[in-house]
């Protein structure tokens, strides 16, 4: 793989953020988010979850891992934000052509087993389809008994192209609403 250019860039973004720190006017906001809502999302780099939803600093937890996906790490931190921080609504996202879409879990974990001699321990998550991902991961909330507040939850799908939403239906609605064609209801 090759070196981006620029690289490493440590020392670049602490003086990036010399000068941020300058812009700051002395607000303080409440560690609890304003909008009482977290946010699990995928850590890919093309997707500004704050701009793709329209949120400003402090409104909401924003809980991001590869592909977005419902593992012990999200329960804990989606546990600690609705006990703890007083969030009520969780909103997943997960978006197209995403890094994880079609990759092979299996050899994935073999390339690793060969290179270190050892398996890992966590699951990676791949996944076919997000829009079925996207229920399993609404399915997995819905279950957990750690996940306080489940009445307010929604799940999307970002079209990185479009930069638009699509809401997915979890596998209780879809049946009940008559189904989707592809997975999804439409941009919203």
């Amino acid at each position: 793989m090759e070196q981006a250019p620029g690289f490493p860039n440590t020392d670049e973004l602490v003086a990036r953020n010399a000068q941020y720190g300058k812009t700051l006017d002395g607000t303080h906001f409440d560690v609890r988010p304003s909008r009482s809502l977290a946010v699990v999302a995928c850590m890919d780099s093309r997707m500004d979850i704050f701009a793709i939803l329209g949120l400003e600093n402090g409104e909401a937890h924003i809980i991001r891992n590869a592909g977005g996906a419902v593992t012990e790490d999200t329960i804990r931190s989606l546990c600690l934000s609705q006990r703890f921080l007083g969030t009520r609504e969780i909103l997943l996202l997960h978006h197209t052509d995403c890094g994880l879409y079609k990759l092979n879990e299996n050899e994935f974990n073999a390339d690793l087993q060969q290179e270190l001699g050892v398996r890992p321990s966590w699951a990676l998550e791949s996944f076919d389809d997000p829009y079925a991902d996207v229920r399993q991961s609404i399915r997995r909330l819905e279950l957990n008994p750690f996940v306080k507040h489940k009445d307010d939850m929604r799940g999307f799908v970002y079209n990185v192209d479009t930069g638009l939403l699509d809401e997915v239906l979890p596998a209780a609605k879809q049946a009940v609403g008559g189904g989707q064609a592809e997975g999804n209801v439409g941009d919203v």
